[in-house]
């Protein structure tokens, strides 16, 4: 069993009571988004379409069977989209009855907005609409913020972490934190080449109880003050190196499911890649922070989308 939560806000709570995803009908490699996420590898598989759809079906029926409420929105047919299976970097859901809607970089995924699926959720949720904060205008000029793939947030200290990227633009994220009632911590971050890291929630995820943190990717000038902050919300930080970072181990989520034995109960979500780069003390060290652990298969969607289940999840707090 997990160990204790950290104190919040009366009410707060780090997991979302319920999950979308959106079932891919193009699932495949963008050339437009590779640019800047050195997660994605092209190559030409015939069935790479399928292949991401069995591994979405099989995913989602996971989730379902350990009792985490999943709203599943269908990806329309045209125009095509091959991002859509990542819906947490377009829309976010807040407990106070807020949707926002983020600018995107890539113009392929900006059609991936879709009223019907902010509705589908209401609908299969019980989530009601309270406002809506359009931050989508920026992409007019060239500012722009991916969700939470740009933002992992603390709800329980009322703290969003940002790193900078050119997908994550500070003015953006203030004017999200500002609207929100969040304070932003941004920091800069590269991979082993340089090269900013293209989303925060690749490097850093933040449970109940846990941090998964990839800090030597953090840049010199911020890395003591991101640790020490991180530290002292009393929360366990499990360190992931570049080799457990690149297979996702930092992708990860912890989500709020209900069991008849056992009441609310916490559940780990990772992707086997994930499972299978982490180190086993560190593996063994998550597993005791939670309830239960969920590793789902999902190499096709993370080798040629460039994410893993994290991205795949756009939390609906309730």
């Amino acid at each position: 069993m997990h160990g204790g939560s950290i104190p919040g806000p009366v009410g707060a709570s780090q997991c979302a009571g319920a999950i979308l995803m959106v079932r891919p009908k193009a699932f495949g490699f963008n050339a437009e988004t590779a640019a800047s996420n050195r997660f994605q590898q092209p190559g030409d598989v015939p069935d790479v379409a399928a292949r991401a759809l069995a591994e979405f079906d099989a995913f989602a029926a996971a989730l379902a069977s350990e009792g985490v409420s999943v709203c599943v929105a269908e990806d329309s047919q045209t125009p095509r989209k091959p991002d859509a299976v990542f819906p947490n970097n377009w829309v976010s859901f807040h407990a106070d009855g807020t949707v926002v809607l983020y600018p995107m970089q890539a113009e392929s995924r900006r059609i991936e907005r879709r009223a019907e699926i902010v509705e589908a959720v209401a609908a299969g949720t019980g989530f009601r609409v309270q406002r809506t904060l359009d931050l989508s205008p920026h992409e007019r000029a060239g500012r722009f913020l991916e969700g939470t793939g740009s933002l992992v947030i603390d709800h329980l200290a009322r703290v969003a972490w940002a790193c900078r990227s050119p997908r994550t633009d500070e003015r953006v994220a203030r004017e999200w934190a500002q609207a929100l009632g969040y304070e932003l911590e941004l920091f800069g971050a590269s991979d082993a080449s340089g090269t900013p890291i293209y989303h925060t929630n690749v490097l850093l995820s933040i449970g109940s109880s846990f941090v998964v943190l990839a800090s030597g990717h953090i840049d010199g000038a911020d890395r003591a003050r991101v640790v020490e902050r991180l530290r002292s919300t009393g929360r366990e930080i499990v360190e992931i190196d570049d080799a457990e970072m690149r297979g996702f181990a930092g992708n990860v989520l912890e989500v709020g499911s209900w069991d008849e034995h056992l009441g609310d109960f916490r559940l780990l979500v990772m992707s086997r890649s994930a499972r299978r780069a982490l180190a086993p003390g560190k593996f063994a060290r998550l597993s005791s922070l939670v309830d239960s652990v969920l590793a789902a298969p999902v190499e096709t969607i993370e080798r040629h989308g460039g994410g893993s289940v994290r991205c795949m999840l756009a939390e609906v707090f309730l």
